[in-house]
């Protein structure tokens, strides 16, 4: 049977491609953003206790109390402001599902969300799938900002809401303070909604990350969106969840009762549990995702792929054009093949990532939330490209 319209220009996902290629030739995979190593002993006993001690059915819509009521909390102690778990907090299957809910829940069809590229894939499939139309500002090489112009000039009166990712995938940028103001200034002015995906925020390391919805009049008019899988090295889990407005939280509500109404109860337990972490566990998680990308972007560098080293998150942008200019197919896909090939490490080609695809192609994106040696065997590989390219 053939595939739906609406789904048709999205085809299967690079990642699942990436990784075919990468088992076929025994290859490191720096490509897909997944620890190789194992999360925290206490969440995941908490999630073993909860199974044994709790009722495994059913969870409510919105999450266990436990769990809604640790959200709150910790949202209280990065931002300082107080939420009602039970009117502002959704628990989803994943921030992937509250990213679909928040824009199944809001858009009309025909409605439009403005995004900036590069995005997370998902961003594009389900502002299309929901009814709407994406309209991409660019971040552009090599310092990964918006211009302010581009992005006024991407609003229209069918303009329903931006769509937000910081600390960014896959660019590692924060946004700034005078970004996010240009952003909520906007967002006024034209009676916008942000969706925020900050799913980072913990992996942070040369800038301070900020939420939209801290700023004065954004807090009514912003969902913001986290999970557990990052910060926890636990994404099989699929534990997100949707702050906001009890008016917003209601059309998130609206759409995640029919996405997938609720999510594991035991693993919720675990993820209560890990949000009481202490902050040593925090500072102590940045410190070594610090350690593991200066490992890599120092290589990278050395070898003379030119870098933009991220300021949050588990990825580096590179740029491939001094190696692939040897290539029959010098684009960021035509460079990643022949890195499997060739040398035997996986990336990512970001092309995949724009709508505007030229604007992706002199890149390429590895991924550094590997144990160190695993990073160090792909270094050892990735010693060898000049010689595998022909060029420096």
């Amino acid at each position: 049977m053939p595939v739906a319209q609406r789904l048709a220009p999205f085809g299967t996902t690079i990642f699942s491609e990436i990784t075919r290629k990468a088992l076929a030739h025994e290859a490191i995979n720096l490509g897909q953003g997944f620890p190789d190593f194992e999360g925290p002993d206490f969440v995941k006993d908490a999630a073993v206790a909860a199974m044994r001690e709790h009722p495994n059915q059913y969870a409510p819509l919105a999450g266990i109390p436990t769990l809604t009521r640790a959200i709150a909390d910790h949202w209280q102690t990065r931002t300082g402001q107080e939420l009602d778990p039970s009117a502002q907090v959704t628990v989803t299957n994943g921030a992937t599902e509250a990213i679909a809910a928040s824009l199944l829940g809001l858009l009309n069809p025909g409605d439009e969300v403005v995004l900036f590229e590069p995005y997370y894939d998902s961003y594009r499939a389900c502002i299309v799938l929901a009814g709407g139309t994406p309209r991409c500002v660019p971040l552009r090489w090599p310092d990964f900002r918006f211009d302010p112009g581009e992005l006024a000039r991407a609003i229209t009166p069918r303009t329903r809401a931006i769509l937000v990712n910081t600390p960014h995938n896959p660019t590692g940028r924060i946004f700034d303070e005078s970004e996010l103001r240009s952003i909520a200034e906007l967002c006024h002015r034209h009676d916008l909604i942000a969706i925020t995906d900050e799913v980072y925020e913990h992996l942070v390391y040369d800038a301070l990350h900020r939420s939209l919805s801290v700023l004065p009049g954004m807090g009514e008019r912003t969902i913001t969106i986290s999970s557990l899988g990052k910060t926890f090295s636990l994404t099989g889990w699929k534990i997100g969840w949707a702050i906001a407005h009890p008016d917003l939280t209601r059309a998130v509500r609206a759409a995640h009762q029919f996405l997938t109404f609720a999510v594991a109860t035991p693993l919720q337990h675990g993820a209560a549990a890990a949000l009481g972490a202490a902050e040593w566990f925090y500072a102590d998680l940045a410190k070594d995702f610090r350690g593991k990308r200066d490992l890599l972007c120092d290589a990278l560098e050395s070898l003379g792929l030119p870098i933009v080293r991220p300021q949050g998150g588990y990825f580096v942008i590179a740029d491939h054009t001094g190696f692939s200019k040897v290539l029959d197919r010098q684009d960021d896909l035509g460079f990643c093949d022949a890195l499997i090939e060739r040398v035997g490490v996986a990336a990512i080609p970001p092309s995949f990532f724009y709508e505007h695809a030229e604007l992706g192609r002199p890149f390429v994106r590895f991924a550094f939330c590997k144990r160190e040696e695993t990073l160090r065997a792909a270094i050892a590989r990735l010693e060898r490209i000049g010689e595998a390219f022909g060029s420096a």
